[in-house]
């Protein structure tokens, strides 16, 4: 393995550089391995999930995922606008200069940093702000890292049986950013990475406390944001060509390999999500609204203001052979 780890090393270096050597100690970051074996193990469960829970009753889940979700939606918002404070877990024996200690140290927010580094708008290379620059790749760790916990919202939808949730759009979507996100960690940590990672920082916010919400029954009926989050997360991408674009236009220390890269993916998310907004609130629009005026007359609240809730009631999915109160 270590043999193997050593090849890929060298061949990444061949390709791309050498690594930025400020994250080097940093949990998950020095060898790609564990990364891509989280990504073939995710892969896997989307396969094997549903045709093991095909004969079996669903889960609730619903008490894990408020928590899940009202944790996530506080990650996020730390992500994108914690406060400055001391770290209440240093010690006098643990070093600032220990790179996993300098790794969890707070103080570390996308916004203040970037206002406080005073980054260019235009462009922004990965070396020119000092300390503020050490706060963006503190942060962006987490963001890496929060792509592996988001791993889990497919889970959810497996263990209950949402398996129409789980389409080419969220997989793609879910494996592809840990993996593309191990790399901007190990060679542009910082500079112009920040500003995508901060706007889909906030859309998260707003997401993850509407699954929340959504997780409660009596809730659902007060949601009606959903279609407005997908129309923001189209906004974030476009906002993110304009401004990855200007690094092309105007460019500076910041590599264009990367700026290319990134608009080509967020060309993919785009058409991704597009379609997914066409299929969802568009073509099905209509059918909806029956749905909705059916299912409350049936006494459901499946539908919601012309769109299925992502966590849908547990009847729709249970065998009448076996009825189940939660």
């Amino acid at each position: 393995m270590e043999h193997f780890d050593a090849s890929l090393s060298t061949y990444f270096k061949a390709l791309l550089g050498p690594r930025d050597t400020r994250v080097k100690g940093w949990f998950l970051l020095d060898n790609y391995i564990p990364t891509f074996i989280c990504s073939v193990i995710y892969l896997l469960i989307v396969w094997l999930g549903p045709k093991y829970m095909r004969n079996k009753q669903p889960f609730s889940c619903r008490g894990i995922l408020v928590v899940y979700n009202l944790g996530l939606t506080l990650l996020s918002l730390y992500m994108f606008c914690e406060s400055e404070r001391e770290h209440p877990y240093q010690s006098a024996c643990a070093s600032r200069t220990d790179p996993w200690i300098q790794q969890q140290l707070p103080g570390n927010r996308l916004v203040t940093g970037v206002w406080e580094g005073k980054y260019n708008f235009f462009c922004q290379g990965t070396r020119t702000a000092g300390e503020s620059d050490m706060k963006i790749i503190r942060v962006l760790w987490w963001y890496y890292f929060s792509k592996l916990i988001e791993f889990m919202d497919t889970f959810f939808f497996i263990l209950r049986k949402n398996n129409h949730q789980i389409t080419v759009l969220h997989v793609y979507h879910h494996a592809s950013m840990l993996n593309i996100w191990w790399f901007v960690m190990n060679w542009v940590p910082c500079g112009h990475s920040y500003f995508g990672a901060t706007l889909n920082s906030f859309i998260h916010v707003l997401m993850y406390s509407y699954y929340g919400l959504s997780s409660v029954p009596s809730m659902r009926p007060y949601l009606w944001w959903k279609k407005y989050i997908t129309q923001g997360q189209l906004l974030q991408f476009v906002l993110t060509i304009i401004q990855t674009s200007c690094g092309v236009i105007w460019p500076c220390t910041f590599p264009l390999g990367w700026l290319y890269f990134q608009i080509g993916y967020m060309i993919s998310l785009i058409a991704l999500f597009t379609n997914f907004y066409i299929q969802t609130y568009n073509k099905k629009g209509a059918s909806r609204r029956k749905d909705h005026l059916k299912d409350h007359q049936n006494g459901s609240v499946a539908a919601v203001n012309g769109h299925t809730n992502s966590f849908s009631p547990l009847e729709n999915n249970v065998k009448p052979r076996k009825l189940r109160k939660d």
